[in-house]
């Protein structure tokens, strides 16, 4: 064996790499002292330089004087194997320790799998319209799909063949409506003071201070008093359906539910539709109520007003036409969170995470789907000339 070159010589730490050749073709790499994580170990970059310098066809290994290794011996080999492999020059790990050649044959047992790399790809343009076009008609399908599960739940309930438990349902509406009545009541109570101080601040100029009761009732027993409390029970009630249904989704109880036979849409989302149904115009009311209220405060307080006048001029304003609008919206809007909630619960992933993105979703559809219906049904409503 002839030496030809001699490179990188024994370093501080005590680990050094040595490169022969043996012949024309042959280049071997003397692997000396400690090679351990710990230590400085030889830069692989010169002997891979030297590979594709020279014409060597082969590589081979002498570790007799090596002292110690860990990872760092293993992280250096794995890259002059993979300089080789470009190269098509063969490798021979017999000269190696037998712990080193169990690891590299681990290590190259299997290839990397296509793809396995993150890559950064331009999309077309037409490609995503397409495809955001087939995840709406998706979309589109679940929906139609959940609401005539659910229009078939009802029609079970109807002829007397649904089965939920009753203990259950009641408790469902607590949850939906004795429980909700703190925050709607501060929520609705504020709305009130807001629309009572904006109107107050134009009518003073006028000397029309007593037509803030009449702003503060129309308002409210109209429109405000529903879409506030949908709202709430948006982020509240429909975010809590959607996290029950999509844990129970996680946790394959809606699965158990199929097996036994149990329909999950008349055992799930059937008690939860029907008890969002019932309080949300009972809320309503207690909303206007409070909204009122509110306006009461700022009339009497800010305004002068008496009780009497106020309460007169609420009485005037406010037809009973506007609170059956009232509360058919608070019935539209609980039908909208329930549906809303419980649908993408039941379309919950089966991960924690996909959970919140449910109960995001479920909010935002909610709310989202509340401003339509209002839209909508202020539409027909002066169309009707209600």
């Amino acid at each position: 064996m002839s030496t030809i070159t001699t490179q990188s010589g024994k370093s501080a730490d005590g680990n050094s790499l040595r490169v022969m050749q043996n012949s024309d073709d042959t280049l071997c790499l003397l692997l000396e002292g400690d090679w351990s994580i710990q230590h400085d170990s030889a830069d692989a970059i010169s002997v891979l330089q030297r590979l594709q310098d020279e014409k060597i066809t082969s590589i081979v290994f002498d570790a007799r004087e090596l002292t110690g290794w860990d990872s760092a011996l293993i992280t250096f080999l794995l890259k002059v194997f993979d300089r080789c492999r470009q190269s098509t020059i063969k490798i021979d790990t017999s000269g190696l320790p037998s712990g080193v050649q169990r690891l590299l044959a681990l290590a190259t047992a299997i290839p990397e799998r296509s793809g396995a790399r993150r890559t950064t790809t331009h999309e077309p343009f037409l490609d995503r319209v397409g495809q955001q076009t087939l995840d709406l008609i998706d979309s589109s399908r679940n929906v139609i799909t959940f609401l005539g599960e659910v229009t078939v739940a009802f029609g079970r309930l109807v002829t007397g063949r649904a089965r939920f438990p009753t203990s259950e349902f009641f408790s469902i509406m607590k949850a939906c409506g004795l429980d909700a009545l703190p925050i709607v009541s501060l929520i609705s109570m504020l709305v009130g003071l807001i629309l009572a101080f904006v109107g107050a601040v134009q009518l003073s100029m006028f000397g029309a201070q007593i037509y803030v009761a009449s702003l503060v009732g129309v308002a409210m027993v109209r429109v405000m008093g529903a879409i506030m409390t949908g709202i709430i029970m948006a982020g509240r009630t429909g975010a809590a359906f959607s996290a029950e249904i999509g844990t129970m989704q996680v946790n394959e109880e809606i699965d158990a539910l199929k097996t036994m036979g149990i329909s999950p849409m008349e055992f799930l989302v059937l008690p939860r539709v029907l008890a969002l149904v019932i309080m949300m115009p009972l809320l309503c009311v207690y909303a206007n109520l409070m909204g009122i209220l509110g306006g009461f405060i700022v009339g009497v307080g800010m305004l002068d007003l008496t009780f009497t006048e106020y309460y007169q001029m609420t009485i005037q304003s406010v037809p009973i036409s506007n609170l059956w609008i009232g509360l058919f919206q608070g019935a539209v809007f609980g039908v909208i969170v329930a549906l809303a909630g419980c649908m993408r619960g039941m379309q919950c992933g089966r991960s924690a995470s996909a959970v919140g993105t449910a109960t995001t979703s479920a909010v935002v559809t909610s709310i989202i789907s509340i401003v339509i219906a209002t839209a909508i049904i202020t539409i027909l409503c002066n169309v009707l000339g209600i």
